[in-house]
């Protein structure tokens, strides 16, 4: 089975998996939408934290999923990257 269909199939048989995807959606677009501009912008990790002024542990760590970034954090990746930030309420 591919991991797409057992995810689909996950999701639509376990209400509480899939309520738990959803509420973790935003926080995984964000470093998704950070991983592509870093890519974009011709970065590897480490580049991108010398430029910030931090670790490169610390850019790891926020694009596995395992750091809550400050906004702050999020403002000095998205100049360094030659990005501006954006934040929405739909």
């Amino acid at each position: 089975m591919r991991y797409r269909d057992y995810k689909r199939e996950v999701l639509a048989e376990q209400p509480e998996v899939k309520a738990e995807y959803d509420r973790l959606a935003p926080q995984y677009e964000v470093i998704r939408a950070a991983i592509a501009s870093r890519k974009e912008a011709g970065l590897t990790q480490k580049q991108l934290a010398e430029k910030m002024g931090t670790k490169q542990a610390n850019i790891s760590r926020f694009e596995n999923g395992n750091a809550n970034p400050s906004l702050e954090f999020l403002q000095k990746m998205a100049s360094c990257m030659g990005k501006t930030l954006h934040i929405t309420f739909e």
